[in-house]
């Protein structure tokens, strides 16, 4: 009888051993849970900051594309004396000075104002608004 009676003490003290180790890996499982929910969370910010940062990048783009479009599609025609005159021949004729009269390297060619006075039939020009001149048309 006295073995019987250790037998039933010793399971009670096996099954509390059991449970509280039951108790402990269910509250790992749960801390767990709670520390990998807020990664989840910070992910998702970082990521819909990122699609933010490039969908601003993407409307600049456009609105870039679409001015350079714009400007594109303007063509100025001068007709005087039975000649015409584009805005891309003036232009090719200041880098030709550019190049060619000044002895300068066309990469260093970056910008250019025309000013065109028909009644002296001369072009004036100001590139990289450095250098002046003119020339005739």
């Amino acid at each position: 009888m006295a073995e019987t009676k250790k037998a039933a003490v010793v399971k009670p003290a096996a099954k509390a051993v059991a449970v509280k180790a039951a108790e402990v890996k269910n509250e790992e499982v749960k801390t767990e849970a709670v520390k990998e929910a807020p990664k989840a969370e910070t992910k998702k910010s970082a990521a819909k900051k990122t699609t933010k940062k490039e969908s601003k990048k993407a409307t600049a783009e456009k609105t870039t594309k679409t001015r350079a479009k714009k400007a594109a599609e303007a063509e100025v025609v001068i007709q005087f004396a039975g000649n015409d005159y584009t805005t891309e021949r003036l232009v090719s004729i200041a880098k030709d000075v550019w190049q060619y009269d000044l002895n300068r390297e066309p990469a260093d060619f970056k910008t250019v104002k025309l000013y065109v006075k028909m009644e002296e039939q001369l072009v004036y020009y100001v590139i990289n608004d450095e250098v002046s001149g003119s020339f005739g048309i």
